[in-house]
């Protein structure tokens, strides 16, 4: 269902509303009021040109809980001097769209921005009734989202909209929306000769993530919940904003984007040798919840494809971590989980095993198929001898004699040795063998 604004965007009167939370009576009326997200509205960006000329066009705002997506919203509505109209797709259907489409239509040319907070959940159906009216600019919208639009929305909608990814604010935001809300008597807390502890402010902005809306609630909610002193002072010590923001809540989801980017991190940290990196992302998935079979075959494919042969051992590690959570399972898991990360992270790395098979691949994908030679054919069949399959085969007697025999047709060369670690003993090893070959490597290993 949607709700119509005037051409300042605003949902409420200026003056303090009492059933209207701290959150949403907070919200910015202008740029100037806006907290946060210098990276796409400091000056000289795209998106402040667009606001400060006028010049609107369709976006999608992604980004985490209470970063501001909705609030840019109205700001961009008020700014540009247009007709705003609030759907939630959670609610909206198909017939809402076409209602709001067409009231945009008769208004014209007036313009109207069609703001739709949780857009993902649309359908292609409803993403589709969006598209005729975005390329022929009856609307401007303006999608917020909490889930990465490009798993979401078909290219058709995509092509037509700018994706500006919201970070979550920085604790000196979170602390200048609190001191602004403390301050403020038309729609903050001015009124209420509100005094907060410095170690309670410090809680508040450590614990909310980010989460303007968070921090805001608990702030309302302590200084409504703390009765005054015998001079009408609501004193909010620490113990008061613990009550109202127990805990932090770990950001992390194990649909969305959290699951790829901190197993990301996770990868690229054990990549990187950084074992404390490592831990810190692989307790934030344990702690976000995340499957620990899912973390363990991470570990598993890192241990081969980042360690390779630098350490041979990498990859048992790896697997007994696996095999320790099929067998524990949580919490006691996590010690085996931990053992493998850092021990990942300090082996030596070599990707030399993946290259070496990616090189196979790739000449097969592009021809490269050798034939098999006949005295490597199977001869263990009736018939097989008349066919000369296995004829010239000889049963090594000894490894040397098993290394002097040629085992394709023109030996490519696709694994190359590093000097790292365990390689460094191959390297030498294949160097000597190469040498004894009738036909040699088509490139050289180094």
């Amino acid at each position: 269902m949607g709700t119509e604004a005037g051409e300042s965007g605003e949902l409420f009167p200026q003056n303090r509303v009492e059933h209207i939370s701290l959150a949403r009576r907070r919200r910015p009326l202008s740029l100037a009021d806006y907290v946060g997200q210098e990276h796409i509205l400091s000056e000289g960006r795209l998106l402040r040109r667009a606001i400060e000329s006028d010049r609107l066009f369709s976006m999608i705002l992604y980004g985490p809980p209470g970063c501001g997506k909705t609030s840019l919203g109205y700001v961009v509505a008020g700014a540009t001097r247009s007709e705003l109209v609030m759907l939630n797709a959670v609610e909206a259907g198909v017939s809402d769209l076409r209602t709001a489409v067409a009231r945009a239509r008769a208004r014209l040319p007036v313009r109207t921005i069609l703001f739709i907070d949780e857009v993902h959940r649309f359908n292609k159906a409803q993403q589709d009734v969006l598209l005729a009216p975005l390329e022929n600019d009856v609307v401007a919208m303006i999608g917020a989202t909490v889930e990465n639009p490009f798993f979401y929305l078909n290219q058709a909608l995509l092509s037509r909209v700018q994706v500006f990814e919201l970070r979550p604010l920085e604790e000196s935001e979170i602390r200048a929306i609190l001191e602004r809300a403390l301050v403020d008597g038309d729609r903050g807390l001015g009124d209420y000769s509100v005094e907060l502890a410095d170690a309670a402010l410090d809680h508040l902005v450590d614990n909310s993530l980010g989460d303007a809306r968070k921090a805001l609630a608990a702030l309302e909610l302590a200084a409504l919940s703390t009765p005054p002193d015998r001079n009408g002072v609501i004193r909010i010590g620490l113990e008061a904003a613990r009550e109202c923001l127990r805990q932090r809540v770990v950001r992390y989801d194990r649909d969305g984007d959290s699951h790829f980017d901190v197993a990301s991190a996770l990868i690229k940290s054990i990549r990187g040798s950084q074992p404390d990196a490592a831990l810190h992302w692989i307790a934030r998935m344990m702690e976000g919840g995340e499957d620990p079979r899912f973390i363990a075959r991470r570990l598993v494919i890192s241990a081969s494809e980042d360690v390779g042969l630098a350490d041979p051992g990498a990859l048992g590690i790896a697997v007994a971590a696996a095999r320790a959570v099929e067998m524990l399972g949580m919490p006691e898991a996590r010690y085996a989980l931990a053992e493998a990360t850092i021990y990942l992270a300090t082996a030596p790395k070599s990707r030399n095993c993946a290259d070496a098979i990616a090189r196979a691949s790739e000449d097969i994908v592009n021809g490269v198929a050798l034939e098999v030679p006949d005295h490597l054919r199977d001869a263990s069949y009736r018939g097989a001898e008349r066919l000369r399959h296995g004829e010239g085969y000889d049963l090594p007697a000894s490894e040397a004699e098993g290394r002097a025999q040629n085992y394709m047709p023109e030996h490519r060369c696709y694994y190359r040795p590093g000097d790292r670690g365990y390689e460094r003993e191959v390297r030498e090893r294949l160097k000597e063998w190469d040498g004894a070959l009738t036909s040699a490597p088509t490139e050289d290993r180094t």
